[in-house]
C-alpha cells in the first residue's frame, strides 16, 4: 500500500486535526455504546444510502471487520445511484495528468482557488457557526486532493484521461472564484468507474458475510434511546423490476426495524425535489425558475435530511445549492424532467431570452452561479448559446455516462473520432432535441429561435450587431472583448487546443457553419448544505456535539461539514467529496465500533 509523503502546505497540525477527530469518535463511542452490550444487534453499522458515500462507507466498515448492512428504497439495479450517472471527473492537485499538460499547480493555489470560491463567511472561527465545520472539511479536503487522493483511487485501479479539463474558470481575479489551472480530471470509464472498486469490494463482503444489502428498505425513522442512535425503522416496499434511474414503486409491503449502535446517512441531495429546491432558493440568486429540468433521478428527494433532523441532527447552509445554467431536455428521458448539461467550451455566444449578450463573468464554462443569477434576473426561465457546428464539433461535451459512451466503454477508436468528426450524443442532441435550431443564416436562425418559444423576443437587427461586434474583435490577437480573452487564453493550453476549443473564428463565417442555437434551460443538480458533521462524519446536534451513534457522510452532509464547498464550487468535487467524506465517516464509524 503507498503512503505517500504529505505535500507542502500540508500542516502538521492539520494532519493531527483529521486523525483527532476520529480518535475522538471512538472515545465518545465507548461512553456510548456499552448500554447496548449484551443486547441484540442486527449489524455492528447500518449505512442508509448505496450511492457512492455509501458504498465507500460499507466497503471500509466491512474491511475492519464490522458486521454492516446497507439500505436503500430502491432496487438493486440503482446500486451506485447519481454517481453511476456522472461523468466521472474529479479533483486533483499536482497530478501526473497535469504535469504531463505543462499544468504547475500545488496545494496553496488550490487552497487559494476554493477559499476565493467557497467564500466562507458563516462563523468559521465559531465551533457553533455554520461554517466552522465546512471550513475544516476544506482544508482537509484540499490537503487529500493535494496527497493521496490520486494514488489511494489508482491503487483501486482507477485511471484517468490524460488530458485535464479546465471546468469552472471563475469570476476574473485571482483570489476569486475559479479553477487557476485545469483540474477537472475525466476517468477512463466515466462514473461507473469510479463506483466499481467499491462496488466490488461491497460485493465480496456480502458474500463472505460481512455486509448484507436490504434493497426496497425505505427508512422513516432513526430510533434513538437515551439521546443515542439505536437504529432504523421504516418499510418494505414491493418488489420493482425498474431499470437503473426509472421510477419505482412506493407501494409498501410491510415494516421493519433494525438495530445497531451506528447509523451512517448517505442518501444524496434534493436535486429531484422541486418544492423543496425552491423551498431553499436563496435570494441572491433572485427568483426560483418556474420551470426547471432534472438532473438527478426521482429517488433524489431529501428525505433523510428532515428524518435525520428529527433524530437531532442539525441542518446548515440549506441556501447554497447548485444548479447548472447550460441545461438540454433530455429527448430520451431516463427519468421524470430528465436533462443533461452542456459542458461547453468558451468559444459560443450566450444571450438571455431577450437577445441581450450576458456580460463577464457570464461566458460558458466561468462562474455558473453568476450566470444563473443572470438568467433570474432577466425574468426568464432560460438563456440562448448561439455558436457554429464547427464549434459544437470540438467544444460541446455532454454530462453523464450514458452521453459519453466512448469514455464510459473504453473505446479508444471512438474517442480518437472526435478529432474528425462531432460526436454522435452531440448530433443526436442536435437532430431530436427540442432545445436546438438550425439554420444556414442568421435570419433563418432567429426565425427558428423565435418559432421555438413562442415569444418574438429575438429581434434580427439587435442580435446580428452584437454578433458582428465581437466578430469584428477576432481580427487582431489582441481584444478588448472578456470572451475573446478567454477564447485565446484556451487556446494556450494545450489540453483544450487538442480537445475542447474551437480554433478562433467569426461566429458569421460560413465555412463555420451552420448556425445553430440552443435554447439553456436551468438544470436541478447539487445540494451544497446539509447535515453538519466533525472531520469524523459524525452528526452535530443543535448544541454542537456530536449526536451518539450518528454519522453522515456525501451530499447529505453537503460533502462533508454540511458545506464543504461554500457558496460554489471548482467542479470535480462532488464525487470527491463523496469518496473522501464516505471513507472519513466509514473508518470513524470502524474504529468507534471496535471490541
Amino acid at each position: 500500500m503507498d503512503h505517500p509523503i504529505a505535500p507542502a502546505g500540508i500542516t502538521r497540525r492539520r494532519a493531527l486535526t483529521v486523525t483527532g477527530g476520529m480518535l475522538a469518535g471512538a472515545a465518545l463511542a465507548a461512553h456510548a455504546f456499552p448500554a447496548f452490550a449484551g443486547e441484540a444487534q442486527d449489524a455492528d453499522a447500518i449505512v442508509v444510502g448505496h450511492g457512492l458515500a455509501g458504498l465507500v462507507a460499507t466497503a471500509e466498515l466491512a474491511a475492519a471487520g464490522r458486521k454492516v448492512l446497507l439500505l436503500d428504497q430502491e432496487p438493486e439495479a440503482s446500486l451506485g445511484g447519481q454517481a453511476f450517472w456522472s461523468f466521472g471527473g474529479l479533483f486533483f492537485v499536482n497530478s501526473e495528468e497535469q504535469r504531463l499538460m505543462g499544468v504547475k499547480d500545488t496545494h496553496d493555489l488550490a487552497w487559494q482557488d476554493w477559499l476565493g470560491s467557497a467564500g466562507f463567511d458563516r462563523g468559521v472561527a465559531d465551533p457553533a457557526g455554520q461554517d466552522h465545520w465546512a471550513h475544516k472539511w476544506a482544508e482537509a479536503y484540499v490537503d487529500f486532493a493535494s496527497g493521496e487522493k490520486r494514488s489511494w483511487l489508482a491503487g483501486l485501479g482507477v485511471q484517468w484521461f490524460p488530458i485535464v479539463g479546465w471546468a469552472e474558470r471563475g469570476g476574473g481575479l485571482a483570489d476569486g472564484h475559479g479553477n487557476s489551472v485545469p483540474r477537472f480530471h475525466v476517468t477512463w470509464g466515466t462514473g461507473p468507474a469510479v463506483v466499481e472498486p467499491f462496488e466490488k469490494k461491497v460485493r465480496a463482503a456480502v458474500a463472505a458475510g460481512k455486509a448484507g444489502f436490504r434493497f426496497r428498505h425505505r427508512v422513516d425513522g432513526i430510533v434513538t434511546t437515551g439521546g443515542a442512535v439505536t437504529g432504523v425503522r421504516g418499510a418494505v416496499l414491493e418488489p420493482s423490476s425498474a431499470a437503473r434511474g426509472k421510477p419505482s414503486s412506493r407501494t409498501v409491503i410491510g415494516e421493519f426495524e433494525l438495530r445497531a449502535p451506528v447509523v451512517v446517512v448517505t442518501s444524496g441531495g434534493i436535486g429531484a425535489n422541486h418544492d423543496l429546491v425552491r423551498q431553499n432558493w436563496p435570494a441572491r440568486l433572485g427568483t426560483p425558475p418556474k420551470t426547471m429540468v432534472t438532473g438527478v433521478p426521482a429517488h433524489v428527494d431529501g428525505r433523510m435530511l428532515a428524518i435525520t433532523e428529527r433524530a437531532g441532527g442539525r441542518i446548515v447552509n440549506p441556501d447554497r445549492m447548485w444548479h447548472y445554467t447550460e441545461g438540454l431536455r433530455n429527448y430520451d428521458p431516463i427519468w421524470p424532467g430528465h436533462g443533461i448539461r452542456i459542458l461547453p467550451g468558451p468559444s459560443s455566444m450566450w444571450f438571455d431570452a431577450t437577445g441581450k449578450r450576458f456580460g463577464t463573468p457570464d461566458i460558458p464554462g466561468y462562474d455558473t452561479l453568476h450566470t444563473l443569477g443572470s438568467i433570474t434576473a432577466s425574468g426568464y426561465d432560460y438563456s440562448w448559446f448561439v455558436t457554429t457546428q464547427k464549434i459544437i464539433a470540438k467544444e460541446f461535451a455532454l454530462s453523464g455516462s450514458e452521453q459519453n459512451p466512448d469514455l464510459t466503454d473504453k473505446n479508444v477508436w471512438q474517442l480518437l473520432s472526435r478529432i474528425w468528426q462531432t460526436p454522435e450524443p452531440i448530433e443526436k442532441f442536435k437532430k431530436n432535441g427540442a432545445d436546438f435550431v438550425v439554420a444556414t443564416t442568421l435570419s433563418e436562425l432567429v426565425a427558428g429561435m423565435n418559432k421555438l418559444t413562442g415569444d418574438n423576443l429575438i429581434d434580427l437587427a439587435r442580435l446580428k450587431g452584437q454578433i458582428e461586434a465581437r466578430d469584428r474583435e477576432m481580427d487582431n490577437p489582441y481584444t478588448k472583448d472578456v470572451q475573446v480573452m478567454g477564447i485565446r487564453n484556451a487556446l494556450s493550453y494545450i489540453g483544450d487546443s487538442l480537445s475542447r476549443t474551437a480554433p478562433a473564428h467569426k461566429i458569421l463565417d460560413p465555412s463555420a457553419g451552420p448556425l445553430i442555437a440552443v435554447r439553456l434551460n436551468v438544470l436541478t443538480r447539487k445540494t451544497l448544505g446539509g447535515l453538519q458533521t466533525d472531520l469524523s462524519g459524525r452528526v452535530l446536534g443543535a448544541s454542537g456535539e456530536p449526536v451518539p451513534g450518528l454519522y453522515a457522510a456525501g451530499e447529505v452532509a453537503g460533502f462533508g461539514g454540511g458545506g464543504v464547498h461554500g457558496y460554489r464550487s471548482l467542479e470535480g468535487t462532488f464525487l470527491g467529496g463523496c469518496l473522501f467524506s464516505g471513507r472519513q465517516a466509514g473508518r470513524a464509524a470502524a474504529a468507534a465500533t471496535a471490541t
